[in-house]
């Protein structure tokens, strides 16, 4: 049996809340702006989203079962109509993870009692199903704008980054959130491709 699960397919999977149309094309023009220095590279547009569960590799066996979990979390009902997006404020200021010299990315905070709030919800029954253990670090709501590329071909340590990208603005961004989508993950050396595996429109409130 332990054979079999090491044999069957696998994939990364994670749930996440799709931007507006609108928020995606507003954020590229500002990573065209700037994401100026050779350091970054930028996360391509289509790729930008709020993650609420990264469930890591999955057996290809149980995508639709974890899919049906997620996102069954955002309805009031299982035959009821899906709840609204909740909204959510983009802190106009981008902060680099990890703090100090050398960050890996750097990202929009996304904090809303809403989102934290489905966040909750979404892991505790993908939880109770036993498709997911519960994260022990806090939940961070952020959207990754920016990540720093290797100091040299090869090296795993971040490379420094001399202009650091300025601010959205003086006010956050808000907007309320298209769908709810469970994604599978795609590593390139060029960047990552994020395919729909099974989504939720959300209404606006």
């Amino acid at each position: 049996m332990a054979k079999e699960r090491l044999k069957s397919p696998r994939g990364r999977l994670f749930v996440a809340l799709d931007l507006p149309a609108e928020v995606r094309e507003g954020l590229a023009a500002w990573q065209r702006r700037e994401l100026a220095d050779p350091a970054l590279r930028a996360v391509r547009a289509e790729n930008l989203h709020i993650t609420l569960v990264f469930l890591g590799w999955q057996a290809e066996k149980d995508f639709e079962r974890i899919c049906g979990v997620a996102l069954g979390t955002a309805g009031a009902a299982p035959s009821g109509p899906p709840s609204p997006a909740p909204e959510v404020a983009l802190a106009p200021e981008p902060i680099g993870r990890p703090p100090g010299r050398r960050p890996r990315l750097f990202a929009l905070e996304a904090r809303s009692p809403g989102t934290e709030a489905l966040q909750a919800q979404i892991e505790a029954r993908l939880v109770a199903a036993r498709l997911h253990s519960a994260e022990k670090r806090p939940f961070w709501p952020h959207l990754t704008v920016a990540r720093v590329k290797p100091e040299r071909r090869g090296s795993r340590k971040p490379a420094i980054v001399a202009e650091r990208p300025g601010p959205l603005g003086g006010t956050p961004v808000r907007f309320r959130p298209t769908r709810l989508v469970v994604f599978r993950s795609h590593l390139h050396p060029s960047g990552a491709r994020y395919e729909p595996m099974a989504e939720l429109e959300l209404p606006p409130a």
